[in-house]
């Protein structure tokens, strides 16, 4: 029996935002980069977004994804605006905003996939409340 596929990461570095807290995506980055697994790194979704970039369309292609950026809402959006909607049952976004580099590492190198990416919402309806990634 063969092993499901590990899933994808990218890290997103938000160099034009700088919304994230600088000393947590440097600890991501260089926790990533000592674990010795294969990643992407990339310094800005949002532009990547705005050029829609062919490097976002390939990743929202992929079985399982894990990304380490910032809001799973937006980064949703970013790859939907860039023509590459991300599969919700399979995608899981660490929030580097909110969450620790603890929480964020052990969420990308842990072989669980735990998807959150928020359903579609219909206009005029409330959102639904994102579950917590402890959940």
């Amino acid at each position: 029996m063969t092993q499901p596929a590990r899933p994808r990461l990218l890290y997103c570095h938000c160099r034009y935002a700088q919304v994230v807290p600088t000393a947590v995506k440097d600890e991501v980055l260089r926790r990533l980069c000592e674990a010795g697994v294969p990643f992407e790194a990339v310094p800005d979704l949002c532009e990547l977004s705005a050029r829609r970039d062919p490097g976002l369309a390939a990743l929202a292609q992929t079985e399982t994804v894990k990304i380490a950026a910032c809001f799973p809402r937006a980064v949703k959006w970013l790859f939907a605006n860039a023509g590459a909607p991300l599969p919700a049952n399979s995608t899981q976004v660490l929030n580097m905003r909110n969450q620790t580099a603890d929480e964020i590492v052990s969420g990308l190198l842990s072989a669980d996939l735990h998807p959150n990416l928020p359903p579609d919402q219909k206009p005029g309806t409330p959102p639904e409340p994102t579950p917590s990634p402890s959940a």
